[in-house]
């Protein structure tokens, strides 16, 4: 029995560290696409150092999940519960690293461009952040019904990047833009990017409830 519940405590801080790591990273996101717009460089570079932290993180929910995966040998559901958390970090990983990009867009654009920056992109910020949001607490309660609504918010996500590169197409003409649209269209694919890694979760949660794969994108 204490050895079981030392594998719960072991387990529990695991998925702690996982629940940290996602909002560090949903703020990461909020912060770049802000200084986007702001054409806040300082911020942009703070943005582009603060991810190392997050990284750190990863390699810190990675080590401890490959260690209870060697040291207790765990039974089908535990084992999945780490496959999972593996998973999980590494696809909020990936997150950061696209709300990372967004911040270097910004600090390739320079001073006095955040005025002309599309307003779709601020668009799918807030439905990317809704499903980081909703991925974790998903995660958090086991809750498949949740995990199956990313599905339908990765699709808006898609709808709104399509017309924006719609728009930004009919743009490239203007020869002065050209840089601000490549960015901005880099910026809106990195966004659109973090929705796919948010499904990711929900197929993982999916996975850890039923204990089979299910595909959500």
């Amino acid at each position: 029995m204490a050895g079981r519940q030392r594998f719960e405590g072991k387990l529990s801080e695991v998925e702690s560290l996982i629940v940290e790591m996602a909002k560090g990273t949903k703020q990461q996101l909020t912060e770049a696409v802000e200084a986007l717009y702001q054409s806040n460089i300082e911020a942009a570079e703070q943005i582009v150092e603060n991810d190392k932290l997050l990284d750190k993180l990863d390699r810190k929910i990675n080590e401890r999940a490959i260690v209870l995966l060697a040291r207790e040998q765990p039974v089908a559901t535990d084992l999945r519960r780490l496959v999972v958390a593996i998973r999980i970090s590494t696809d909020l990983e990936r997150m950061a690293d696209n709300a990372k990009n967004i911040a270097r867009a910004t600090i390739r654009l320079g001073k006095n461009h955040g005025l002309e920056v599309h307003s779709s992109i601020d668009d799918m910020r807030i439905i990317a952040e809704d499903m980081i949001e909703l991925a974790i607490k998903a995660y958090e309660n086991e809750d498949i019904t949740l995990a199956r609504k990313l599905s339908e918010m990765d699709d808006q996500l898609d709808h709104i990047y399509a017309h924006m590169m719609t728009e930004l197409l009919t743009a490239t003409s203007d020869k002065q833009k050209t840089q601000l649209i490549i960015q901005m269209a880099f910026s809106g694919r990195y966004v659109e990017r973090i929705g796919d890694h948010a499904t990711n979760i929900g197929e993982d949660v999916m996975y850890l409830v039923k204990g089979e794969s299910f595909n959500l994108n």
